[in-house]
């Protein structure tokens, strides 16, 4: 085998990293709060209507082989509505959204398999021997 022709670097010390995630933890937890996941209720006509969402934060970062070097990081978030609570009469109700192709599929695979079952199963009845 042969050798590197790079010095060994030193391994960078794990508080070197602590600023640094402290620092993305500081700035995520100040964008997590309920409002990004329940929206602002919305009332009209007795019914009240709260939107619900799924939200997911994502973080990394990383430091530097040389001790001054506190490090970098980033992050993101993604949302997506899921359905709404829905608040009639004192009563609460939560109510999902399907996704929109879910409206045409199951409707189209109910179709299919109502088509295609019966005469297969008769074609398989036939070939039985009795």
């Amino acid at each position: 085998m042969a050798s590197s022709d790079t010095p060994d670097q030193p391994v960078p010390q794990a508080d070197t990293a602590i600023p640094l995630m402290e620092r993305l933890a500081e700035q995520l937890g100040s964008r997590a709060s309920v409002s990004a996941v329940f929206g602002e209720p919305v009332t009209s006509g007795g019914i009240t209507v709260i939107p619900v969402a799924e939200v997911a934060f994502g973080f990394a970062g990383g430091a530097g082989p040389e001790a001054a070097d506190t490090g970098t990081g980033g992050g993101g978030v993604g949302a997506r509505p899921r359905g709404y609570i829905e608040i009639k009469d004192g009563t609460a109700t939560y109510k999902p959204l399907r996704a929109p192709w879910v409206n045409f599929a199951v409707p189209l695979a109910a179709l299919l398999a109502g088509t295609v079952i019966p005469p297969l199963v008769r074609r398989l009845a036939q070939r039985r021997p009795r």
